[in-house]
This record gives C-alpha cells, sequence and structure tokens, in this order.
C-alpha cells in the first residue's frame, strides 16, 4: 500500500536531502590541524600525570626519611698527634713499657734566628718637613720619594 500523499514522509525526505547538501567534509587542512591539537593534549596530559607522580613519590619519600640521621663520621681515622714537650706530663721513670714519647728521637729546642736579623732595618722616622710642606732633600735619606701634601 503506497502512501504516497503521507505527509510525514514527506517531511523526512526533504529533511534528509537538506542534510545531504548541509554535510560536506571540512578539508584536509582542518582535520589535521584537529588531530595535531587532540595529540598535544594527550602528550599534555601525559606529562601531567607523570609530573604528579614523581611529586607525590618524593613526598612520600621524604615523609618516610628520618629527618636527623645523626653525626656524620669521618671517612678515615684521624692520626694520633704527638703531644707537644711543653703540654705533656714527663714520663714516669719507673715504667718499663715504652711510651710515645720514649720511641720519638727528641726534638731541637734552640728557637730558629729572628727574621729580623736577616732583614734590613728600615727608616720608620718621618723626614723633617719645611713649614710650607716640602721635604728638605739634605735631610731625609728615605727609600721612597718626598709626596706633596694634599
Amino acid at each position: 500500500m503506497p502512501d504516497s500523499h503521507d505527509p510525514l514522509r514527506s517531511l523526512f525526505r526533504e529533511a534528509a536531502s537538506a542534510g545531504q547538501a548541509a554535510s560536506t567534509t571540512p578539508p584536509i587542512a582542518v582535520i589535521e590541524r584537529r588531530g595535531e591539537r587532540h595529540r598535544r593534549h594527550r602528550i599534555v596530559g601525559i606529562a601531567a600525570a607523570c609530573l604528579l607522580v614523581l611529586a607525590g613519590s618524593g613526598a612520600a619519600l621524604s615523609a618516610f626519611l628520618p629527618q636527623d640521621p645523626g653525626p656524620t663520621l669521618p671517612a678515615t681515622t684521624p692520626s694520633p698527634v704527638a703531644p707537644s714537650p711543653t703540654s705533656a706530663p714527663p714520663p714516669p721513670s719507673h715504667s718499663t713499657t715504652p711510651t710515645l714519647n720514649s720511641a720519638l728521637p727528641p726534638r731541637n729546642t734552640t728557637p730558629p734566628p729572628p727574621l729580623s736579623s736577616t732583614v734590613p732595618p728600615r727608616n720608620t722616622t718621618a723626614p723633617p718637613t719645611d713649614p710650607t710642606g716640602t721635604v728638605d732633600p739634605s735631610t731625609s735619606m728615605s727609600p721612597t720619594p718626598p709626596q706633596s701634601l694634599r
């Protein structure tokens, strides 16, 4: 039974033809841009998730690690320092075991000569000056040249 005069059927055909005319595929460049945008959003989301995982695990590790590990020990043990002869008490004379001081050779106890004897003395007194501020060259034996007052 053909219903060619059905108004609803004619309206559906009219809507279908209008939809076909309006539905055209977009250009390839538009499709590529949408795909690139989707890919960038996906990469940013994955990177943000990775950063959140790393930050959360770092925070968890810092919370579970002890805060004060204690004093750090040196890598090697320090060698014993021989006591100086003035600060160490004399070893007992009745002891039969050799001590650290008796095993060491005697030290030279004479002080080194003073350095001032090898260095010539410097003239530390100022040369006499004239009331005008100039230096009298006949009385001055200073190694530095005379300087005028400013």
